[in-house]
C-alpha cells in the first residue's frame, strides 16, 4: 500500500493525512524523497558575474544543508559543484572570492574552477590515483534570466518543472530584473512547510483572509491551471486597477491580469507583478517551523506599491496567522482528512498528489 493516497478525482478525494505535517519521520524522509529529487533556488547571477568568481552556499540551509559552490571560469561558464574536498571532506571555499583555482586549506589538494582534480602533495605512492572520484561532484545548473537553480540528482529534467512557466512568461523581461535586498523579507512561520505551500495554492481563502488583496482582484475570474510539477493561479484585476500590458503573443492577451502566481514543486513561488517578481522560497526548519524568504526583483520602480503586488508584508502576516492556527488544529484527535473544493482547490489537490507520489 502507498504511504499516502490522494484520489485523482478531486470530487472524491480526501486531503493528505495530517501525519505528514506532524510526524518527525515524514519530515526527515521528505529530505531525500522530495527535496533532493527536485530543483532548488541557488542564487542569482550577480554572485558569479565576473571571471574567477567563487560563491559557496548551503542548499536549503537548516534542512538539506548541502555545501555547494558556484564558479565562473575564464570562458564565462558557470558551474555548480560540491564544496567538499575529495581528500578528507574539508570545505574548500569558506567565503565568496575570486581565484583561478580551488585549493583546499587543509592539505593543499588543488582543483580547477571546473572541479577537475589538478594535484595533491605527498601522494606519489598512492596507487590508482587520481581517478574520477577525486574530482568534485557536479550538480546540474539551470539558468532563467538572472536566476540560478540546481538539483542534487542527475536525470531530473528542469523542463518538467520550469518550462510551462517559461513559455507563459516568455514576454516578461527576466534579464532586466534587479534584486532589491532592501525590499526583500524573511519570515519565520510556526507551521509545517507543506501547510504554508498549500495555503498559497488556493485562492479560496482570499475573500476571507485578505481584504486588501480581495479589493484589487476579481475573485469570480480567479482560476488555476495545472502542469506536471507546477501550477498557475491567474489573478484577474478589477476594472481600473493596475494590470499587465500584455503583448499579442501572450495567451492571456485581452485579459486584465493583475498577477501571475506560479508555484514550482515543492517549495518555490514565482509571483509576477507589473513591477517585477517576488520569488518566495519556503525552507523547512522543523516539523512545525518554516523560514519563508520573499526575494524582490524589480524592473519597473514606478509601479511598486500598486495593485495586487502591493502590501505583500500585510498579506504574509495574514497568511501566517491562518497557517499557524491550522498547524495547531491538525493535532486534534478529531481531524485527519478534509475534502477539496472542486472549483477552488485544484492546486492543493495537485500538491498533495505530488507529495503522495514522491513519498511512495
Amino acid at each position: 500500500m502507498p504511504r499516502f493516497f490522494i484520489n485523482p478525482d478531486i470530487s472524491k478525494a480526501k486531503t493528505i493525512s495530517t501525519d505528514f505535517y506532524t510526524s518527525p519521520v515524514y519530515f526527515e524522509e521528505s529530505k531525500e524523497k522530495i527535496f533532493v529529487k527536485s530543483w532548488q533556488f541557488a542564487t542569482d547571477i550577480k554572485n558569479v558575474k565576473e571571471t574567477g568568481s567563487v560563491y559557496p552556499f548551503l542548499l536549503l540551509e537548516n534542512y538539506l544543508n548541502e555545501s555547494l559552490i558556484l564558479t565562473r571560469d575564464k570562458y564565462g561558464q558557470i558551474r555548480c559543484m560540491s564544496n567538499v574536498c575529495t581528500h578528507r571532506g574539508n570545505l574548500i571555499a569558506y567565503e565568496p572570492c575570486k581565484t583561478n583555482q580551488l585549493r583546499c586549506k587543509y592539505h593543499g589538494r588543488l582543483f580547477g574552477l571546473d572541479g577537475i582534480f589538478i594535484s595533491m602533495p605527498e601522494f606519489n605512492e598512492v596507487q590508482n590515483f587520481p581517478c574520477e572520484d577525486d574530482n568534485l561532484a557536479q550538480t546540474i545548473l539551470f539558468q532563467w534570466g538572472k536566476l540560478l537553480f540546481t538539483n542534487l540528482l542527475p536525470g531530473i529534467a528542469a523542463a518538467d518543472f520550469f518550462e510551462d512557466m517559461k513559455k507563459r512568461m516568455e514576454w516578461f523581461p527576466m534579464d532586466q530584473l534587479v534584486y532589491r535586498e532592501n525590499l526583500s523579507r524573511h519570515f519565520t512561520v510556526k507551521a509545517n512547510w507543506a501547510l504554508y505551500c498549500e495555503n498559497y495554492l488556493e485562492g479560496f481563502h482570499i475573500p476571507f483572509v485578505h481584504a486588501g488583496l480581495n479589493a484589487v482582484l476579481d475573485f469570480g475570474e480567479y482560476s488555476t491551471e495545472i502542469f506536471k510539477y507546477s501550477n498557475l493561479q491567474l489573478g484577474i484585476g478589477k476594472k481600473g486597477d493596475l494590470c499587465f500590458n500584455l503583448p499579442p503573443s501572450s495567451p492571456d492577451y485581452g485579459k486584465e491580469v493583475a498577477a501571475y502566481y506560479f508555484w514550482v514543486f515543492p517549495n518555490m513561488m514565482f509571483n509576477f507583478y507589473p513591477w517585477g517578481l517576488s520569488l518566495n522560497i519556503v525552507q523547512p526548519v522543523g516539523v512545525s517551523e518554516t523560514k519563508v524568504s520573499f526575494l524582490t526583483y524589480v524592473y519597473d520602480e514606478s509601479k511598486l506599491n500598486t495593485g495586487a503586488g502591493s502590501g505583500l508584508d500585510a498579506v504574509e502576516l495574514e497568511d501566517e496567522e491562518v497557517v499557524e492556527n491550522v498547524q495547531k488544529g491538525i493535532r486534534s484527535r478529531f481531524y485527519q482528512h478534509g475534502r477539496y473544493s472542486v472549483k477552488r482547490e485544484q492546486g492543493t489537490h495537485h500538491f498533495h498528489s505530488l507529495i503522495a507520489k514522491f513519498m511512495d
